[in-house]
């Protein structure tokens, strides 16, 4: 077993030097005469001091205090020292050196650099990966409501509470969350959106909370972290949280409830200073009541919820919308900057847009596509839009009474019809003028005087 451990000491790359409890030096290895100069013979069963008067290593001896990353320059030669005392069975039995050569620790450094750099290159690119790109400027609208939800907003983005987002598809709610987000503390830090509906049931967890090496059959090899350690110190966007299997609610609810995760497959719980921004398009307050989703969730998730009015419900928005997407689209399509037509403006906001601002671009992006010069033109939209904007006008036509006189001469001829009328029903009875008058609710002398008017007998 000596012969072993020798062996293995002569093989270690680093150099190597031992004394005993006396300062008496008992070994070295090859590289540390490669280091140092120093050969076997000039050393061994020698004081260390009387070789090397500048030893530190009879220091560490005394004080048994292990040093790290000494710098030592002698006769020429640098290199840097890593010393510490031996015990054994808690009695000190001497100390080692362990050297390592000036250009071995320079490329060593080198290395370290470059990984360094790598770590914070990747950490960056992350970073990028995860960043919110709307501010509370890239929405658009004042009216109905939408003014009193922003002004919401950017009063919830400066408090570290859960915000809920509700409305119908294609309103804007990742919108809003990124908005917030950007418009917090947090803003320098990622922005980590998921779909709970677009993950397996079976993988959300995992994808959440992340899984520790070997905490499953086809875990990854290391583990894996999940995306709310991702967003530490910023903001997970968790859209269609109705979606979320009713098990890992509970998950959910403890963070939120003492700020702390545990991998898959992990014993100990880690702290994480990450923001929770929900969505939903269903109501939760009918998915509580069914059963589906946890109420004491749903209430820790509501603290500030927000409700965004669909654009149906806003439509002076939407030449604002229109021209800010043609823009914005023209621009990276089609390389100049297209216009509406009017016509074509007062279409769209004939229609009721079930699929809201989302559809609204993609009906924008059609029009650009099919437009031949740079403006768009009325039938240059999807035809489902064209053929409910002539439903739309055909039912507003058949309301509308065009007047063929003046309002005055109109109330005249009204007034003179009704008189008739009332002389009609009466001009049996004995006192028919009388009885007309107070049919009509009029004094009989006025009646006389409305008959004379009209030159009625």
């Amino acid at each position: 077993m000596i012969l072993n451990v020798l062996a293995a000491i002569n093989s270690i790359q680093d150099g190597i030097l031992i004394i005993d409890e006396k300062g008496i030096v008992q070994k070295i290895n090859p590289e540390y005469t490669s280091i140092t100069g120093v050969e076997e013979h000039e050393i061994i069963g020698k004081p260390l001091l009387e070789v090397r008067p500048e030893a530190q290593l009879i220091q560490t001896l005394e004080d048994q205090i292990v040093q790290i990353g000494v710098y030592r320059n002698v006769n020429g030669r640098e290199y840097v020292v890593d010393m510490a005392p031996i015990h054994e069975k808690g009695k000190l039995i001497g100390a080692v050196s362990i050297c390592k050569g000036k250009q071995e620790v320079i490329q060593l450094s080198k290395t370290i650099l470059k990984q360094k750099e790598q770590i914070s290159w990747l950490e960056k690119k992350v970073q990028s990966s995860y960043q919110a790109t709307h501010h509370f400027d890239s929405i658009i609208g004042s009216t109905n409501g939408l003014s009193d939800v922003t002004n919401m907003a950017k009063k919830a983005a400066q408090a570290p509470f859960p915000i809920l987002i509700t409305g119908e598809s294609g309103t804007g709610k990742e919108l809003y969350a990124q908005a917030i987000h950007q418009a917090s503390k947090s803003a320098s830090h990622s922005f980590v959106p998921i779909n709970c509906a677009a993950i397996p049931k079976d993988l959300i967890e995992s994808e959440l909370f992340g899984y520790e090496n070997g905490a499953f059959t086809s875990a990854k090899k290391g583990g894996k972290i999940g995306l709310f350690e991702l967003a530490d110190g910023g903001t997970i966007f968790l859209d269609e949280i109705g979606e979320m299997p009713y098990l890992l609610q509970s998950k959910l609810l403890r963070f939120l409830q003492e700020g702390t995760i545990r991998k898959i497959g992990g014993l100990k719980e880690k702290n994480i200073q990450t923001r929770i921004i929900a969505a939903t398009n269903q109501s939760l307050h009918d998915l509580v009541r069914k059963g589906l989703f946890r109420d004491d969730l749903y209430y820790r998730l509501c603290v500030l919820q927000l409700q965004i009015p669909p654009l149906r419900e806003r439509k002076d928005d939407i030449p604002l919308i229109v021209h800010a997407l043609i823009e914005n689209q023209g621009k990276e399509w089609v390389h100049k900057h297209p216009v509406i037509h009017e016509e074509a403006v007062e279409c769209l906001k004939n229609y009721d847009w079930p699929g809201n601002v989302r559809e609204l671009k993609n009906a924008l992006q059609y029009a650009l596509c099919m437009m031949e010069g740079s403006i768009i033109e009325k039938h240059h939209l999807p035809k489902h839009i064209l053929n409910r904007a002539k439903q739309t006008e055909s039912h507003s036509n058949s309301n509308i009474i065009y007047p063929s006189t003046t309002l005055k001469a109109g109330v005249d001829q009204a007034e003179e019809q009704i008189i008739k009328q009332a002389l009609a029903q009466c001009h049996n009875k004995l006192d028919s003028k009388k009885d007309a008058a107070k049919l009509l609710n009029i004094s009989l002398a006025t009646l006389y005087n409305k008959m004379k008017k009209y030159q009625l007998n």
